[in-house]
C-alpha cells in the first residue's frame, strides 16, 4: 500500500505534530525560514502549517550561507543598494515558501498556511510609515497566504487597524503583556469594522503573544527579591500570563460586536505563542509548547522546542486548565510589586532592539559584500 502524500506530493511522516492539530486544533508553525525553502518539505511532511520569519532569522539565514550569493550578485549588478538588495532576498524567500503552504492554505479555506514577513524594524515608532510598509510587502509578496508582521508597539496598533481595514491579513508580533494584547483585539475589531467589505472571511490575523522572554526577565527580578516566595513562582509567569490572555480571547471574541462581524464572514484572530524555545535548562524543554494547547490558536517553535516536541510532548487540552492557579501566580507576582506593564514594556523595547540590531548588521555586512564584489567588477 502507498504511503500518504501531503499537498506537495511529499510522503507524510505521521508525528505528534499532526496529533496536536487533528486532535486538540492547534497549529504548529515553524519559526525558521532559509534557503533552500525545499528544506521545509519535510518540515511539511511531519506535520508544520505555517512558517514565521523575523529580522534575526534572516540576518543568520544570509549572513550564514552561500544559498544567497547567486542572486545578491544580481541584484547589485543590476544597481541595487543593500537594502532593496535585502527585500528582494527576503521576498522571494518568502514567495517560495507561501508556494509550498499553498495546498494546506487552500484545503483549510485560508484558515492555515500561512507564512509571516515583517515590516522593517525601523518603523517600530512610525505609525505611517508602517501602514505603507505593509501596504507595500503584501503588493509585492503578492500571495493570498502572506501574513505581514506588524509589531504591538503602541505607535503601531493604530498601524494595526488600518492595514486589517485594507483588506491585508496581519500576524502581530511582539506582545508581551495582557494590557496591550486587548488593545491588539480591539485594533483587529476596529479595522473589520471600518473595512467597508461585504466579505470578511479572507482577512485574517494571529496575535503572536511571547511567552519565554516573559520568564527571563521576571525570574531575574525574583531573584533579586530572593525571599522564598518569589524564588517558589520562577519559571511559572509566562504561562500564567499566556493562560489568561486566552481567557481575553475568550471573552473579546464572543457578543453581540463578535456576532455583528461573524455574520459578514470575520474569523477570529487566533492567539499564536511565540517565543517557545526554553532558555533555562533548568526547565523542561517542552515548558511553553504542553501548558498552551487549545482550539483555535497556533504555537510557533524553532527547531529545539519542534524537535523536543515532536519527541516527548505531551498532546492534549491544557489551554483552559489551571486557570485559577494561573490567576494566583498572576497576583502573587503583582504582591512582590512586578508591574506587569512595566514588565511588558521593557521587553517590548529590548525586542524592537533586538530586531532593529539583527536587520542593520545584515544590512551593513551586504553592504560590504557588495563594495567587494564592485571591487572585483572594476
Amino acid at each position: 500500500m502507498a504511503s500518504a502524500k501531503d499537498g506537495n506530493g511529499t510522503p507524510t511522516k505521521r508525528t505528534t505534530l499532526h496529533d496536536l492539530y487533528d486532535l486538540q486544533g492547534q497549529s504548529p508553525w515553524y519559526d525558521n525560514l532559509c534557503r533552500p525553502v525545499t528544506d521545509l518539505l519535510p518540515f511539511i511532511a511531519s506535520g508544520v502549517r505555517g512558517v514565521t520569519s523575523n529580522p534575526t532569522i534572516f540576518q543568520k539565514a544570509i549572513s550564514s550561507s552561500n544559498a544567497y550569493d547567486d542572486q545578491f550578485k544580481q541584484l547589485i549588478s543590476a544597481g541595487k543598494d543593500a537594502e532593496n538588495a535585502y527585500w528582494e532576498l527576503v521576498i522571494k524567500d518568502i514567495q517560495d515558501a507561501c508556494k509550498l503552504f499553498e495546498p494546506i492554505y487552500n484545503q483549510t479555506d485560508g484558515a492555515d498556511g500561512y507564512v509571516s514577513v515583517e515590516v522593517s524594524p525601523r518603523l517600530a515608532n512610525d505609525t505611517q510609515g508602517t501602514i505603507d510598509a505593509a501596504k507595500w510587502l503584501y503588493k509585492v509578496v503578492n500571495r493570498p497566504n502572506v501574513y505581514i508582521k506588524i509589531p504591538a508597539t503602541a505607535d503601531c496598533v493604530p498601524s494595526i487597524q488600518e492595514v486589517i481595514a485594507n483588506g491585508i491579513s496581519v500576524n502581530v508580533t511582539l506582545i508581551f503583556s495582557i494590557a496591550r494584547y486587548e488593545a491588539v483585539i480591539d485594533a483587529y475589531l476596529d479595522g473589520l469594522e471600518a473595512s467597508g467589505l461585504s466579505d470578511l472571511s479572507r482577512v485574517t490575523s494571529v496575535a503572536s503573544f511571547f511567552v519565554s522572554r516573559v520568564d527571563t526577565l521576571i525570574d531575574k527580578m525574583l531573584e533579586k527579591i530572593g525571599a522564598p516566595e518569589a524564588l517558589a513562582l520562577r519559571g511559572k509567569a509566562a504561562v500564567a500570563q499566556a493562560k489568561l490572555a486566552n481567557q481575553l480571547y475568550q471573552k473579546k471574541f464572543s457578543g453581540p460586536r463578535w456576532e455583528a462581524l461573524v455574520k459578514k464572514g470575520a474569523k477570529k484572530q487566533r492567539l499564536l505563542w511565540a517565543s517557545t524555545s526554553v532558555k533555562n535548562p533548568a526547565y523542561p524543554d517542552t515548558l511553553y509548547v504542553d501548558p498552551l494547547i487549545g482550539p483555535d490558536t497556533v504555537s510557533t517553535m524553532p527547531d529545539q522546542a519542534l524537535l523536543a516536541f515532536v519527541d516527548h510532548g505531551t498532546v492534549s487540552r491544557t489551554i483552559d486548565a489551571n486557570v485559577s492557579d494561573a490567576e494566583g501566580v498572576y497576583s502573587a507576582l503583582e504582591k512582590l510589586g512586578i508591574d506587569w506593564d512595566e514588565v511588558g514594556k521593557q521587553l517590548e523595547l529590548e525586542g524592537v532592539d533586538s530586531f532593529k540590531k539583527s536587520f542593520d548588521s545584515l544590512l551593513v555586512s551586504l553592504q560590504e559584500k557588495g563594495n567587494a564584489l564592485k571591487a572585483v567588477n572594476l
